[in-house]
């Protein structure tokens, strides 16, 4: 989980704010991308936000290493979005 957090996290640094707040439920662990300032800040506070996107850690990791469809992971139940999907659409400059 640390090593998901911290690509995140070097992800999030090298991407521009997106006005919004993401929040990954992965498992017990949360990681929420708050890029409403000048900057992504990352943390694993649990707090509301604009999307949600809700999976098993597993399941992220093979997104992150393209085994996985993002797509076909959603229609299939592996990926549980709330809230803006258009927010979920931005992801992919995030995880990869």
């Amino acid at each position: 989980m640390e090593n998901i957090f911290e690509a995140i996290s070097a992800q999030a640094a090298n991407v521009a704010p997106f006005g919004a707040k993401l929040k990954f439920v992965l498992g017990e662990n949360i990681i929420l991308i708050d890029g409403t300032g000048d900057s992504n800040i990352v943390s694993q506070n649990d707090e509301e936000a604009n999307c949600t996107i809700s999976t098993d850690p597993e399941t992220f990791l093979a997104l992150k290493n393209g085994e996985l469809n993002p797509m076909m992971a959603v229609m299939s139940g592996k990926i549980k979005i709330k809230g803006d999907m258009g927010l979920a659409m931005k992801l992919q400059s995030l995880i990869q």
